[in-house]
């Protein structure tokens, strides 16, 4: 994890519950023990998915392509086995092959990346950006899987592998162009991909090839669209920004656009003059004193003790159109400012239009927003603003009595004026309209007692039945354990899942329950003990960190992680991040790849029929504590530790196109 990354660091400092003070309850109806979660996970998903009414996956949820088609083996491959070498690892029987590195062209004119990393701030804006997340492919034609585009986020940078050995943030070489440097290599690209003579390849000379980053204006919409709150010196109409920044997941709608979320913003900006910072800013985490970056020294904005509402414009999902490169991307303020991780749509009962979201911050909340008009299939115009109206729910989970053999129940709580919050009174006593409640998402969902979580990151909706699983990727600082927590210091993370009532998405209530708790099996101190995880864990699949998630369209839910490779201690065997796959009906979960050294496994998405799976390698050669940890400084030999993808080159973040030789759906 990013260097950057403050996600552990809990900023929400209010007396609500955590997610583990609540299932005490659940403790007197109900032990924990292994066989009991593996036994219960069972009757979950494979007891009573009839019941749920089903669906044809016409509902899209997230990740998976949508369409009808015979189902194959759920589970075909055989699992690889954990690594720690430099190099992606794939099943027998598949192929995999890297395309759309960090410093590609992206156009005719992008001139070619540089070894050295030399290359200038417009150099770098001609080409794809850095530390690729989340991506969704869109078909040029409707079902095409040989064409279309494959629209990535980039969310941060590795200053020891990006500049040259004598810039440094802050410090020596630090200039204007070094700020613009990095601020292009954030944001998204748009690449138009096809597959010619049996390879991948970007067309360079398509008008859909577009690269979004830090300084390009956008849209405010929504409630908050010329607030108060968001004017500033450059914009006092409150109307138009510059940039989209730390772009992690992603989502899309069903209308054919993109969604990026912007997760980690707070660390853009600094205090120059040392302002006190307000409550707002505290609990979004903004530094007292210098930023990471350290843009501020040169582009003013990023000073927020001069711009005091600049930052007030990012921690926003961002939608944009792919087809029309010349349209402006929407920061669609309805559905809430926190640090977002990645976000699933689907429909309501009633064709509303539904999307679930995670704030990845230890301690906070899980979010979902229910628009307040109806979406109408074939008329993508009419559509095309249903994320600017609707209701902002935050989850309270609850010990209640279930329906079933399952942990809980929950409800989901509007932020809006008139809820009451706790200790009487009501969100309008603290914010004066809806524009401003928006903003200060997070003190909102403080003020109605939402329930404190284990870091929420990546949410996907079942594309059959509806039902929704999170990753909680984990929470280290934890002191206490409960049945859904049931460990005290959680290095090894879950997934956790919930159904909400009547099988309608739009509904105030839900049951919940836990898919799988990750651990290590194989280490002596915990054989026997929760720190091994639940049953389907074992020594030829262990794995901690849960991050990416996403479910094909078959229903297989696809895992990827972003956490320790150490191999040491809690974590011997697990080898360099991963990505599995479960069958949710078995709970079967077998090791599909493997990264190379020092990387995270993010994004995903498929062809239409699913013959061709892309997947993401970011900040590979970030080496924390890796076995393999180099005893040089990577600003002096940025080849001592990791080369991929290309041997005697630093590491560079990259798509790997997987696929198996038979020609057949990736995962049987």
């Amino acid at each position: 994890m990013s260097a950057y990354d403050s996600d552990d660091i809990p900023s929400n400092l209010s007396k609500n519950p955590h997610l583990n003070d609540i299932v005490d309850a659940v403790r007197s109806r109900r032990g924990f023990l292994k066989a009991g979660l593996a036994m219960g996970a069972v009757t979950f998903l494979g007891g009573s998915l009839a019941a749920c009414g089903g669906g044809d996956g016409g509902h899209g949820g997230s990740g998976a392509d949508s369409g009808d088609r015979a189902e194959p083996l759920m589970l075909g491959f055989t699992a690889v086995a954990a690594s720690t070498g430099d190099a992606v690892v794939v099943p027998t029987g598949y192929r995999h092959a890297v395309f759309c590195r960090w410093g590609d062209p992206i156009f005719p004119s992008s001139p070619e990346w540089k070894a050295d990393v030399t290359h200038s701030a417009a150099a770098q804006a001609l080409q794809i950006g850095d530390n690729h997340d989340g991506m969704h492919f869109f078909p040029l034609t409707e079902g095409n899987s040989t064409e279309g585009l494959l629209v990535m986020n980039h969310e941060y940078l590795n200053d020891e592998y990006f500049y040259p050995a004598d810039v440094t943030p802050g410090g020596s070489g630090w200039s204007l162009e070094q700020v613009r440097k990095g601020q292009y290599a954030h944001g998204v690209s748009v690449v138009h991909v096809k597959l010619q003579n049996g390879q991948w390849r970007v067309v360079l000379d398509s008008p859909y090839n577009r690269r979004i980053h830090a300084t390009t204006p956008m849209q405010i919409t929504g409630p908050v669209r010329g607030h108060a709150l968001v004017q500033t010196s450059a914009d006092p109409n409150g109307e138009i920004v510059l940039g989209t920044l730390n772009n992690c997941g992603n989502g899309y709608t069903l209308w054919g656009t993109y969604l990026t979320c912007e997760e980690n913003f707070n660390g853009y900006f600094g205090n120059v003059a040392g302002v006190a910072r307000n409550p707002n800013e505290s609990r979004y985490g903004l530094p007292a004193g210098a930023s990471n970056y350290r843009w501020e020294a040169f582009d003013a904005r990023f000073d927020y003790s001069q711009e005091r509402n600049e930052p007030n414009r990012f921690g926003w999902i961002v939608e944009i159109d792919p087809f029309d490169p010349t349209s402006l991307p929407k920061k669609r303020t309805a559905l809430g400012r926190f640090k977002h991780e990645n976000c699933a749509m689907t429909l309501s009962a009633n064709n509303r239009v539904v999307v679930y979201m995670g704030d990845d911050q230890a301690n906070d909340y899980v979010y979902k927003f229910v628009s307040a008009g109806t979406y109408s299939a074939g008329n993508d115009a009419a559509n095309r603003n249903l994320l600017d109206s609707g209701t902002l729910y935050v989850a309270r989970f609850g010990a209640g009595a279930t329906s079933g053999d399952m942990m809980g129940t929950g409800e989901w709580v509007a932020l809006a004026l008139d809820t009451p919050k706790v200790g009487g009174g009501t969100l309008g006593d603290l914010f004066a309209d809806m524009g401003e409640l928006l903003v200060h998402t997070r003190l909102a969902a403080d003020a109605v007692g939402a329930t404190k979580m284990d870091r929420p990151e990546w949410v996907t909706v079942h594309p059959k039945t509806g039902e929704v699983y999170i990753t909680m990727t984990n929470n280290s600082g934890r002191a206490t354990a409960d049945e859904a927590n049931p460990r005290t210091n959680n290095v090894y993370g879950q997934i956790l899942r919930w159904r909400e009532t009547g099988g309608d998405a739009a509904a105030t209530t839900f049951e919940w329950d836990l898919f799988v708790l990750a651990g290590n099996p194989t280490v002596s101190a915990h054989t026997g003990t929760l720190n091994a995880g639940s049953d389907n864990v074992n020594a030829d699949n262990l794995f901690n960190s849960p991050d990416g998630l996403a479910f094909d369209a078959q229903g297989r839910l696809w895992i990827q992680t972003d956490g320790n490779f150490s191999n040491t201690g809690n974590f011997a065997g697990m080898g360099n991040n991963q990505m599995l796959v479960a069958d949710p009906t078995t709970k079967e979960i077998r090791r599909f790849l493997v990264g190379p050294s020092g990387c995270e496994v993010t994004g995903i998405t498929w062809t239409p029929d699913q013959k061709y799976m892309f997947v993401n390698i970011q900040h590979p050669g970030e080496y924390g504590n890796h076995p393999r940890k180099p005893s040089v400084d990577p600003k002096a030999d940025p080849l001592a530790f990791c080369q991929w993808p290309d041997a005697g080159v630093r590491p560079r973040s990259a798509t790997v196109v997987i696929w198996k030789e038979d020609g057949g759906v990736v995962g049987t």
